[in-house]
């Protein structure tokens, strides 16, 4: 039986040589593939500092920590989202605000940003979150010209887009270079572009926040130079440091990356040349400027037209093997969210979650499980 998910990981020889490689150092934690990945991690991005951790939670949170973001500060990020930023900001007592997101994209615009803080009459904004969702950068330089004007903190949740690049001043550019950011978090499960089983990595220009997110890394402890029995702590902090375990398979996955973003990059193009046929039912967004990870295929359909719901598509595709899924429900549906909330205010997060699926892609997807899902989906949209 031939199963297919949303994604999954690529493992092969070189992974394995590598990863059995750091298990024989001296030190299989903070040893030198940490060091070696982290170099490589940010000479790859362009930025100047290059922090790994545990995971994309912890990358948010290490930035959030690392800006002091602290009780009743005002952060704004997208409705639509995986909840981990969310989660976060609501841990150190932030007040968040959702800005509504595009109906087809699933983004926060810098539009539905200025209509958040107008409507709700935001004075001073301590950090606003975006989110590339699918690995698509939209409205880079739009957001930092908003960060310019109001004074906040402009943080990425990049976990969709390592290895995507926007266009600006004649040139691509990696997210995560923070050019147009003060922090860029990503995530390495095993379903993004690159994996170290579990882990993240924060980027930044800035020392004082680097400084600050490693000492935040390890417990908050500051180690003497001279005197390697003698420590203090600092701030109460957490564990969030990554094995080398983790980063010698992070850093053998990155030299493959530019082969699993052409191979994504060759599903998208299968998948757009195939749904061209029900364009009556299926909205197409063309993006322009950019050079995505294409960490989701996200597919937009009328639903209302076709008189049928979501949720039959995805039991009708499940009954075929094919489990595709949904990025993301809004954070204003869970129990989490005890606001009330005036869904006129989000018109489209609503669309969005109502007509919205993701697509399996990712590397080493054989082609002829490939082919069975525009087939299938074609297929449901004419009964």
């Amino acid at each position: 039986m031939n199963i297919v998910t949303y994604g999954r990981q690529f493992i092969d020889s070189d992974d394995i040589r590598e990863v059995s490689k750091s298990l024989k150092q001296d030190l299989i934690t903070t040893g030198n593939y940490v060091k070696k990945f982290e170099n490589k991690i940010s000479k790859f991005l362009k930025v100047k500092h290059a922090l790994s951790c545990s995971n994309g939670t912890a990358a948010l949170h290490l930035a959030f920590m690392a800006i002091n973001l602290k009780k009743n500060d005002i952060i704004v990020m997208p409705a639509v989202n995986f909840i981990a930023s969310y989660s976060m900001a609501k841990f150190m007592e932030a007040k968040i605000y959702l800005a509504d997101v595009d109906s087809l994209t699933g983004q926060m615009t810098p539009k539905t940003l200025i209509n958040c803080i107008n409507k709700n009459k935001i004075k001073k904004i301590k950090a606003v979150v975006t989110m590339y969702l699918g690995g698509y950068p939209e409205n880079v330089i739009e957001f930092y010209n908003i960060k310019e004007k109001y004074k906040f903190y402009l943080i990425e949740d990049a976990c969709h887009a390592l290895g995507a690049k926007y266009f600006y001043n004649k040139k691509y550019i990696p997210i995560g270079s923070c050019k147009h950011s003060d922090i860029s978090t990503f995530s390495l499960h095993p379903v993004k572009t690159i994996t170290s089983g579990e882990g993240g990595v924060v980027t930044t220009n800035s020392r004082s926040i680097y400084d600050k997110m490693i000492l935040l890394r390890s417990h908050g402890i500051k180690k003497d130079k001279n005197f390697h029995w003698k420590y203090n702590i600092l701030r109460p902090s957490f564990n969030y440091r990554l094995s080398d375990l983790n980063c010698a398979l992070a850093l053998s996955q990155l030299k493959k990356i530019k082969k699993f973003i052409n191979y994504r990059k060759k599903i998208y193009d299968f998948y757009q040349s195939h749904f061209k046929i029900n364009r009556n039912f299926i909205n197409m967004k063309k993006y322009s400027k950019i050079m995505p990870s294409f960490h989701l295929y996200l597919l937009s359909i009328n639903f209302k037209k076709i008189k049928k719901k979501k949720d039959e598509l995805l039991k009708f595709l499940k009954k075929e093997n094919i489990y595709c899924q949904f990025h993301y429900i809004p954070i204003y549906k869970f129990k989490l969210f005890n606001d009330k909330v005036n869904l006129k205010y989000f018109p489209g997060s609503e669309n969005y979650f109502k007509n919205n699926i993701s697509l399996p892609i990712f590397f080493n997807l054989r082609f002829f499980l490939l082919k069975k899902i525009p087939y299938k989906i074609n297929t449901f949209l004419k009964i």
